[in-house]
């Protein structure tokens, strides 16, 4: 079976049609830039996807990442598809040319994305990891720092990482260990262990450039206490050249239940008592610069896991319409009748109409929020500049959330529809599900994310930007509510968005009493809610953009049910209004089911009784 990534046709249909992202090319930050031009990036970014990287997908995870003597080999399928994601200047496609980017808008930057972290994300993540260090250095490097590092990390010649977690100190950042004390030459040697870090060490760069969490000697304890220095794998002179190896070593490599390509490492920083650090920024200021990169990396993240429910669907689908096997119910008992493929049952047809509605809504969501980085960094108005940035603040955990738990839904209903050959090596199914799951957990788990969207993104401004987040989703229902046939669809979405108001009031004020507690205990449900309430947003979203357009196809049609059979467009703007009709008709009356739990306020799971009741 031909392995499958994403939808071209729904691609251009989010950034054209739904989001018409054409409106940024009148803008003087990309006034030399095109619809046609834009195309071709993602042409280009989908043929390299399909043709160099996709083929390193199952031979990279059956070769997986080799340890020997100190040093970390990659999968060998790697080394030529790398040279060419740093020809291609994949890696830093959103950044200026000047500094080995493209100049592209984020959301065509996301666009391209699909196909590249949609291949093989264990391969793309050593571009991820880079860039994510590049947008470190750019915002509070110094100018020797920026000349030193910035071009050769964007570029992806050398590689970034991000050492922060310590095996006592994970989420909890504020316990770690990890040193710093200040040097003469202003430079700073850090001494302390981390574990858990992606791409911490490999043989694909000749260098390797990793920000690292550490606190210097005599600094505050917990969080406010927490610096950030840049540790090369090899130090780096002055002149650019390359010095001696620095003290900073892999002392392992997890053996993971996925992505086996990437190396995910210990690391060893000072165990000869000489490894050696650049101050990136304030002493003291290394949490605040770690979160200027979280809202980019956590899209990131959201984005991973329905790439690879995105992938999984898409096989699922095509198994579906091939797949014979049993009659169709209508003959049930005509021991005569043929066998049907299984794409004609109802059971298998439910599943897919969830994985499509899952899918579409995410890919919806998650280019929506890249685009409003657009529109945020274009905006000349500041009151509409910080409208967007609180957008993107309130809607981050949940996109990274959300997107992370259903993506790893859809591999399993896809698993499913493929019965016992989905658990096998023989479909990709199986290591989609492997690899998706990881998303959940790293850059925070989904839980951190609920709480944080409780207690942090919540109240911000006062509860302004929850308004303004409101007022988003009423003025797409004012619009459908205007056109035939999606009455019915906006006035449960608008009852539900009430309900779901009353509900972020009665947590809110929760959070703020003496049953804090119980409010927290209710927050990965409270995300899981609003992920919904997104979800119905971004498919009636979708089907007031395709209904007039599927007015017009059928027009003049005698017979519309047949001109939708026989007409790819037709077909499409059908189902972006089946999709949305059977999210909100299906799965918003759950959504509900979710809210009145969360209204009763249940607090058996905080009880002191329950704690003793776990584990038997």
């Amino acid at each position: 079976m031909a392995q499958l990534i994403a939808d071209r046709r729904d691609i251009d249909f989010v950034l054209y049609e739904q989001l018409q992202i054409e409106q940024l090319f009148e803008k003087e930050r990309y006034q030399d830039l095109n619809r046609k031009m834009a195309d071709m990036v993602v042409t280009e970014a989908r043929r390299f996807g399909l043709k160099e990287i996709l083929p390193t997908y199952t031979e990279g995870d059956r070769a997986g990442v080799i340890f020997e003597n100190g040093q970390v080999k990659v999968p060998a399928c790697f080394y030529g598809p790398y040279k060419h994601y740093v020809d291609g200047e994949w890696i830093a496609m959103e950044e200026a040319p000047e500094v080995g980017g493209q100049g592209l808008p984020q959301i065509i930057a996301q666009a391209a994305r699909e196909y590249i972290v949609g291949a093989n994300f264990a391969f793309a993540a050593f571009g991820i990891l880079s860039h994510g260090t590049g947008k470190m250095i750019e915002l509070f490097g110094t100018d020797l720092q920026k000349k030193l590092f910035l071009k050769k990390v964007y570029s992806g010649e050398w590689a970034g990482t991000m050492l922060l977690t310590e095996p006592d100190a994970g989420s909890d950042v504020g316990a770690l260990t990890t040193t710093a004390r200040r040097n003469e030459d202003g430079t700073y040697t850090l001494s302390g262990n981390k574990i858990f870090i992606t791409c911490g060490d490999h043989d694909v760069t000749e260098n390797i450039i990793h920000p690292v969490l550490a606190r210097v000697e005599g600094a505050p304890a917990g969080t406010r206490g927490i610096s950030i220095f840049l540790v090369p794998k090899r130090w780096v002179n002055d002149d650019g050249t390359l010095g001696d190896a620095n003290d900073i070593l892999c002392t392992g490599i997890e053996e993971k239940m996925g992505i086996h390509g990437s190396p995910t490492c210990s690391m060893a920083l000072g165990s000869r008592g000489t490894c050696r650090g650049m101050l990136l920024g304030e002493e003291n200021r290394g949490m605040a610069i770690m979160f200027h990169m979280m809202n980019e990396a956590r899209l990131g993240v959201g984005q991973q896991g329905y790439l690879h429910g995105s992938s999984a669907y898409l096989h699922a689908a095509e198994y579906a319409k091939q797949r014979i096997q049993g009659r169709d119910l209508a003959d049930a008992r005509n021991p005569q009748a043929a066998g049907v493929p299984i794409i004609r049952h109802p059971d298998i047809r439910r599943q897919l109409m969830r994985m499509k509605a899952l899918v579409d809504g995410m890919r919806s969501f998650t280019f929506y929020i890249a685009y409003l980085f657009d529109l945020e960094a274009t905006a000349d108005d500041p009151a509409q500049k910080e409208r967007y940035q609180g957008l993107i603040d309130f809607l981050t955990p949940v996109v990274k959330a959300y997107c992370s738990d259903r993506g790893m839904e859809i591999c399993d209903m896809a698993m499913n529809v493929f019965g016992g050959y989905g658990y096998t090596r023989e479909y990709p199914v199986e290591q989609l599900m492997r690899d998706c799951k990881i998303a959940t957990i790293y850059e925070g788990t989904n839980g951190i994310q609920a709480m944080d969207l409780l207690g942090r993104k919540l109240g911000l401004k006062k509860g302004e930007v929850f308004m303004q987040f409101l007022q988003e989703v009423r003025r797409t229902v004012q619009i459908a509510e205007t056109l035939p046939g999606l009455q019915t669809l906006c006035g449960r979405l608008d009852q539900t968005l009430n309900r779901y108001g009353e509900t972020a009031i009665f947590l809110g004020k929760k959070t703020m009493s003496p049953d804090v507690k119980m409010a927290f205990a209710h927050a990965h449900p409270f995300l899981d809610v609003t992920g919904d309430i997104v979800m119905a947003w971004m498919l009636l979203w979708r089907a007031a953009t395709a209904q007039p357009r599927l007015a017009a196809l059928l027009d003049h049609a005698d017979d519309p049910a047949a001109h939708i059979a026989n007409n790819k467009d037709a077909a499409f703007y059908d189902g972006q209004i089946k999709a949305a009709t059977y999210f909100i008709s299906s799965q918003l009356p759950v959504t509900v089911g979710k809210i009145n739990a969360i209204l009763e306020g249940d607090a058996s799971v905080i009880l002191e009784a329950a704690e003793r009741s776990f584990g038997g």
